[in-house]
Order: C-alpha cells, then sequence, then structure tokens
C-alpha cells in the first residue's frame, strides 16, 4: 500500500516536522510504502522514503504553494495512492494534519480589512476552504479542541470527519537529558551564573512567537534582577530584528540567539523557565515538552495546550486580550517567587500521568482506517 505525504518544506528543527518523521516512521514499520512530496528539505533524508522535491514558480510564499499543488495535482496521480494526506492545507487531500490556527480567523483578528484582497489571502483562504468546507471529502487529524471548535464555527465542518491526535512527545529523549550535570554544563556554556535566571523559547515564526514580547518583558524587569537573567531564543527567524529591538532597551548582552539545533532537551535541563507569549498558536508542542522535562512555564492562554499547565499547575497563563504590562508584572513574580521549582516539578509529575505521547500510533490508526474505508469503496 502506497501513501503520499505532502508538505511544503521540510525544517528539521521544527515541531511539525518532528511528528511528519514519527508518523512517517510508524508507516512503514506497519509496512506501507511511503513517497513524500515538497518544495524544500532541509537536513538529512529518512531512510526508506522516496522523497519527490517539486519544481515550483514563483517569488512569494503563497504563489510557490500553489505552483506545487498545480504542479503535484498535474505531474502526479494521486489515484495511484491508498491516501494522500498533507501537512500544509491545500486542495485534493485525503487527510490532513492540522497543526495550524483558523486562518481567516486569525487574519480577522490580527489584520485589517484590506488584507482579505490580497491574492496572498486569497490562497491560503481558498486553501482552508478545501480542507474544511462542508462538502469538502477530507479527514482532519485535530490537535485542539479550540481550534477543532473555531474551524466548525466558520466552516460548518461535520464532527464525523475530525480525527483527535493526543501530543507526540519524545519522552525518553526528553528526559535522559535532565540531568544535574546537563544543567552544569549548558549553564557553564553559556556563563549563566548558579543563581542567575535562565529564560528559554523555542520556535520558529518569532514574530507569532511572541519574541519581542519576551524581549520587552526581559528589558522590564527590576534593575536587581534583570543584571541576573538571560533569554535564549532557539529557532528560525529574524534575528536581526529582534536583536535592534534588545539593543535599543538596554538588554543586547542578555539575548542570545542560537538558530535551530537538535540538541534542545540540554536546554530545558539548564532553563529555569520557558517563556512561550505566542501571538496565535494551535497548541504549543513546546509547552508539555517543558513539562515533561520539569520546567516550569508561561504562556499565553491562546496556546491550544495552555490547559495541560493549568490541570497541572505547571507554570501561568497570560489571558486574552495580552496586555504587555501584564506579563512584565508576571514574569518577575515567577523569578522572585519560592514557588518555580514546584512549578516545574508538578508538570513533571503531570508528564507521568497523562499521554502526551502517543500521536504517531494514533495517526497510523487513522490512516489504516480510512485506507481500508477506500479500499471498500467507500467516500475519503
Amino acid at each position: 500500500m502506497k501513501l503520499a505525504f505532502l508538505v511544503n518544506n521540510f525544517y528539521p528543527y521544527g515541531g511539525m516536522e518532528k511528528n511528519f518523521l514519527r508518523i512517517i516512521y510508524a508507516c512503514i514499520d506497519q509496512g506501507f510504502a511511503v513517497h513524500v512530496f515538497t518544495m524544500s528539505w532541509q537536513g538529512a533524508r529518512p531512510e526508506g522514503v522516496e522523497v519527490t522535491i517539486v519544481p515550483t514558480q514563483g517569488w512569494t510564499n503563497h504563489e510557490r504553494a500553489l505552483s506545487f499543488v498545480r504542479t503535484f495535482q498535474q505531474q502526479f496521480a494521486a489515484s495511484s495512492f491508498d491516501l494522500v494526506v498533507g501537512f500544509n492545507r491545500m486542495p485534493g487531500l485525503d487527510l490532513y494534519y492540522n497543526a495550524d490556527v483558523c486562518y481567516v480567523l486569525d487574519m480577522a483578528r490580527r489584520r485589517s480589512f484590506l488584507s482579505k484582497l490580497t491574492p496572498r489571502y486569497w490562497v491560503y483562504a481558498t486553501f482552508e476552504k478545501a480542507v474544511f468546507a462542508q462538502d469538502s471529502k477530507t479527514h482532519i487529524m485535530y490537535l485542539s479542541e479550540a481550534e477543532k471548535a473555531k474551524y466548525m464555527q466558520v466552516y460548518g465542518t461535520p464532527e464525523g470527519r475530525f480525527h483527535y491526535l493526543p501530543p507526540g512527545i519524545d519522552k525518553e529523549r526528553i528526559r535522559k537529558e535532565q540531568t544535574t550535570l546537563t544543567r552544569k554544563q549548558v549553564r557553564e556554556e553559556y556563563g549563566v551564573a548558579g543563581d542567575d535566571f535562565f529564560l528559554l523559547m523555542i520556535g520558529s515564526d518569532f514574530g507569532r512567537k511572541g519574541v519581542s514580547r519576551s524581549i520587552k518583558a526581559l528589558a522590564s524587569l527590576p534593575c536587581a534582577v534583570k543584571k541576573k537573567t538571560r533569554l535564549f531564543v532557539i529557532g528560525q527567524g529574524k534575528e536581526k530584528r529582534y536583536g535592534r529591538q534588545a539593543r535599543r532597551l538596554g538588554v543586547t548582552g542578555q539575548v542570545h540567539f542560537l538558530g535551530g539545533r537538535a540538541d534542545v532537551p540540554r536546554f530545558f535541563a539548564g532553563a529555569d523557565l520557558l517563556l512561550h507569549p505566542a501571538v496565535s498558536e494551535n497548541t504549543g508542542n513546546v509547552i508539555v515538552e517543558a513539562m515533561v522535562a520539569g520546567c516550569a512555564v508561561l504562556a499565553t492562554e491562546v496556546c491550544g495546550y495552555g490547559f495541560h499547565v493549568e490541570k497541572a499547575q505547571a507554570g501561568c497563563l497570560l489571558v486574552e486580550p495580552f496586555v504587555q504590562q501584564d506579563m512584565n508584572l508576571r514574569l518577575v513574580e515567577m523569578l522572585q517567587s519560592d514557588r518555580l521549582h514546584c512549578w516545574g516539578q508538578k508538570g513533571f509529575a503531570y508528564a507521568d500521568r497523562v499521554d502526551l505521547y502517543s500521536r504517531p500510533q494514533a495517526a497510523l490508526e487513522i490512516i489504516e482506517s480510512l485506507v481500508a474505508h477506500k479500499q471498500a469503496g467507500g467516500a475519503s
């Protein structure tokens, strides 16, 4: 049996991409032949997987995305695959892995009406509708109940096309690095003294993840606390822009951009607090990763996985609408609280009693079920 997996671009350090690979490997282990189609692939290619770089045209992301879909549909017969699985919204999918917030609602919340008149909006809104419209045949693997409700509200998507996926955290990979020795090594490597504060941010797309918000909160700390506090940002983004912001606010020596990395669990060991003040976020995988590592969390309530922080009492959530002063005050309160370590330990304990790990297996079961349904002559 053959599966086609479509992803616009593959970047080896993203949370979605990690889940992409783990789901692919689960399918291969079950005997599926997997063929990946993408516009670009960074890093090593997975063994046992055929990867095709689809040629595209266009200067902008939305032009290339449109070209990618058209080229795939023209050059590759979807009918030759038992299932077409997409990790980005696009027409023609049997199954979509929904790691994205609702585009039309997010744009209405964050942008002016004029943004709806752009070609970019037309492409992405059309692609979203192709997946979620009431008469679409695409099934959806969803990660967040809150985001699912938004799609149903906007498009009237039938409940039966949604299939829930639990988180897919690699517990063993994270936990093996959570040692006193690793903490000491990471902090010494980056010049963080034992009683200093190590703030951590993880994620690409710095604007959406709230890097600017974190820099402002760091700069607002009382002088005595600020001197002892450093912010480390892991991921791909516009480092120069946020570096200039740090210089303007007088904290340039305390904000460090480390790029994409494969050794993220080491940084959880060294960190005192994970910051994830996202502007929009379907889930926020890094939130539950921090909890698995025993690291306290300060995040915005827009994050789909924020409820785990509340249930575990593993940190604090910033309510909407976001107010920078609220984050500034909450950050200094958390750093000066004797509960900081306690929040981390509560997240650690929660991660031992709640399923934060079985996403690849759940996705495989959904894929197998839909393949069987198609082979029996049912609609996809």
